[in-house]
């Protein structure tokens, strides 16, 4: 198969070059969540994705209530954890949603990480052979709700090559978390032209060197108590003294992008020249800016055509 003729091409198109990745709404009401869902469609982005951990919402419940609420754009999962539900509920919970939303609903699940499955008792082992064997048996499981006109496009969240090679052989592709151009790239020669690569980007408009790296940091901290994100950065070419203490400045440089519009934007596109199809921009908001709003309408015309045609007139 051509890489024009793989099925990952009908989701790249219809998701386009630019979506949102929200990870700070978990504790916002859901009136709040429904207008920036709106909000961000009508800007141009072309998916929402969510993620999910204990403690937060549940990825269809909150799937549903952003697909809901809007009419157009499209809703991943980035990712639903393997761990929380068994595979039978999985293809269940997705099909249901692409049955009432045709053509707008992406599966991105995941093996998320050891530490979040031991707050709430749950064992974790081996997430490759797991992945394998959780895709086998979502894909044999039967299933006698009305079927979507087309499968429910699945990718998996992947940092590792082997983990890639998964999405590559079994899934449309994968979508990566709190990665570098350079590991996109990466990612690009392991899954070859067909499958979709999505990665995530964080982003903050603040061209204060201080204040960006004071409030970037804090999402690199949240990250380095993780044993597959320390793993991951070691693999990047990061060392120890990186991740001490709370991070580097090499280190808060590279896993976030701040400065002004044009030099987060162009951090941004540099995924797309390593080889993405689709960018998650994933704004670090703050309590007078929950979910980044501000941010998205200012990075819009820079990313998106038809905002910049909208904003010239």
């Amino acid at each position: 198969m051509t890489s024009h003729g793989h099925p990952a091409r009908a989701v790249s198109d219809r998701i386009n070059r630019f979506g949102v990745w929200w990870g700070s709404f978990d504790q916002t009401p859901a009136d709040q969540v429904r207008s920036a869902a709106v909000q961000v469609e009508e800007l141009g982005y072309g998916a929402i994705w969510i993620g999910e951990s204990p403690g937060g919402r549940e990825a269809f419940t909150h799937a549903g209530l952003l697909l809901a609420a809007t009419r157009r754009i499209t809703v991943a999962t980035g990712i639903a954890n393997i761990w929380l539900r068994d595979p039978a509920a999985m293809r269940a919970a997705a099909a249901t949603l692409a049955d009432a939303y045709p053509h707008r609903f992406l599966l991105g699940i995941g093996a998320s990480h050891a530490v979040a499955l031991e707050l709430i008792g749950r064992p974790y082992d081996k997430p490759l052979s797991a992945m394998r064997t959780y895709l086998k048996t979502m894909a044999d499981t039967w299933y006698a709700g009305p079927q979507p006109d087309e499968p429910v496009p699945v990718v998996l969240g992947a940092l590792r090559s082997r983990m890639q090679g998964l999405a590559r052989d079994e899934t449309a592709g994968m979508h990566s978390f709190f990665v570098t151009p350079e590991h996109t790239a990466a990612a690009r020669e392991i899954l070859g032209p067909g499958p979709l690569l999505a990665p995530e980007q964080a982003v903050l408009i603040e061209s204060d060197p201080t204040a960006a790296r004071r409030k970037a940091r804090r999402h690199v901290q949240s990250r380095l108590g993780l044993t597959h994100y320390v793993n991951h950065l070691l693999a990047l070419g990061f060392t120890d003294e990186d991740m001490a203490d709370e991070g580097s400045d090499r280190l808060v440089d590279a896993m976030v992008a701040w400065g002004d519009t044009e030099a987060v934007a162009a951090r941004v596109r540099a995924h797309l020249d390593a080889g993405a199809d689709h960018v998650a921009v994933h704004p670090l908001g703050d309590r007078t800016d929950p979910g980044g709003l501000h941010q998205l309408r200012e990075l819009a015309p820079a990313l998106l055509p038809s905002a910049r045609a909208d904003l010239l007139g």
